[in-house]
């Protein structure tokens, strides 16, 4: 029996049943208080990368690799750029000609019913208050977008689960009529690794 440190701030609702299968990975500083960190969880049949922190990378190598063709091609890709409130935003994308695209990467794991992702999975101010510095972004000329990153292969589409943070489907509501676009895209998921897969239609 080992403690693993779990990189989800979130309830991790539907992913945190006793018994689950789950994989862990070493952690790469051997000074670090706990040895291993909770990848993925199989829920269901379905493997569920619940790591949040890994959200980002999966989407800077999509990025680098211009497998996002919404996106463009030929971006200068920066990262953790201060912008708004004090707050970073995750990618700042820049090119010669076109308007610099502010990017913030918001993981996905829950899933209720058959075929949909949700987001959040539980009160998050903090996900409301992005959506204002994002749509603050295109009031000020930029481009704004909020990718969903469902890290599982399971889901159709995505959704907003506006009965756990009624105020959080409010925002977004909000932000989409100023001008905030919304990307979504499921995983590849493996034992192996996760990547980027295909793009998903935002529910209606």
């Amino acid at each position: 029996m080992v403690v693993a440190h779990c990189a989800n701030p979130g309830s991790m609702l539907g992913l945190a049943a006793h018994g689950s299968v789950v994989w862990l990975s070493p952690a790469q500083n051997p000074a670090r208080k706990l040895k291993f960190s909770w990848e993925l969880v199989d829920s269901g049949g379905a493997l569920v990368g619940i790591n949040t922190g890994r959200a980002n990378g999966l989407v800077g190598e999509a990025l680098e690799q211009e497998r996002i063709p919404a996106l463009g091609s030929g971006n200068r890709i920066r990262r953790e750029v201060p912008y708004g409130n004090r707050s970073r935003i995750d990618f700042l994308l820049q090119k010669e000609g076109v308007k610099d695209c502010y990017l913030e990467v918001k993981s996905v794991t829950l899933k209720r019913s058959d075929g949909l992702a949700e987001f959040p999975d539980s009160v998050t101010a903090r996900g409301a208050r992005h959506l204002e510095e994002l749509a603050a972004m295109v009031a000020g000329g930029h481009r704004a977008v909020l990718l969903f990153v469902v890290q599982r292969g399971d889901c159709r589409e995505v959704g907003v689960a506006r009965d756990i943070d009624p105020t959080y489907g409010e925002a977004l509501d909000r932000a989409m009529v100023q001008g905030v676009e919304v990307l979504c895209y499921s995983c590849e998921v493996s034992p192996e690794g996760v990547a980027l897969d295909a793009a998903l239609p935002l529910a209606q």
